[in-house]
């Protein structure tokens, strides 16, 4: 059978990476999160006082990124590769508001996207990947063979982003993680450096009234279609 790369890009929240994780699981490929390597530069930062609120050292974090090491390591308990940050676990760190209102500022600089894109490309060398992030099918891999661009309403993206914070147990309210979700579709859609976009041969999945079921049936296919053919 064909080894095929899958790259499914979109805006935050539309469940790229509960898809991409059983898809990978599937067709018995690897599964690359992308945005937690963005989210683990932005854990480093706050860490390291180098963004906050009102600042952001820029010029301070590039050239602190040869201090950054990013890998994953597939936890069996929990069925899936976790990130680990120099060494560290870091896979619930990450997942915070905290941690997502300044992910996107963090990915709009140069350096860190040539960091990331560099290690990402290296990790699809062997292909049998699917990966998902902003910019996967436009300049990771963008001759992918299989392409997804997943989309769904703010509304429906903050109330999914809402009831997952609070079922780990953040208090916070539905406002503010819509006002999250916005900001970074803006910050993400209108930064110089790849900004996100659909790829022209990527397949376009509205799944604000789609099952998980039903997105990974379609995608199942459209996959297994490339890799028996």
């Amino acid at each position: 059978m064909n080894k095929i790369i899958i790259a499914i890009d979109g805006f935050s929240s539309t469940g790229k990476s509960t898809v991409a994780k059983q898809l990978a699981k599937n067709l018995n490929y690897i599964y690359v999160d992308t945005g937690a390597m963005y989210r683990a530069v932005a854990y480093f930062a706050l860490e390291h006082d180098l963004i906050g609120d009102d600042f952001f050292k820029e010029e301070a974090l590039v050239n602190r990124l040869e201090d950054i090491s990013i890998n994953f390591k597939f936890n069996k308990e929990a069925g899936f590769a976790e990130v680990y940050l120099n060494g560290e676990n870091i896979e619930s760190a990450i997942r915070t508001l905290r941690v997502s209102k300044f992910v996107s500022p963090v990915a709009t600089l140069s350096a860190v996207r040539r960091k990331l894109v560099e290690q990402q490309q290296l990790m699809g060398k062997d292909k049998g990947i699917v990966m998902d992030g902003r910019d996967i099918g436009t300049v990771v891999f963008p001759d992918a063979e299989l392409k997804i661009f997943m989309t769904a309403s703010a509304e429906t993206r903050a109330k999914r982003r809402y009831k997952e914070l609070i079922d780990r147990g953040h208090n916070l309210s539905y406002d503010d993680v819509l006002e999250n979700v916005t900001t970074r579709d803006h910050i993400d859609s209108t930064r110089e450096d790849s900004p996100l976009v659909k790829a022209e041969d990527a397949i376009e999945i509205d799944n604000s009234d789609l099952t998980i079921e039903e997105q990974l049936e379609t995608i199942v296919g459209l996959a297994e279609d490339l890799i028996l053919n």
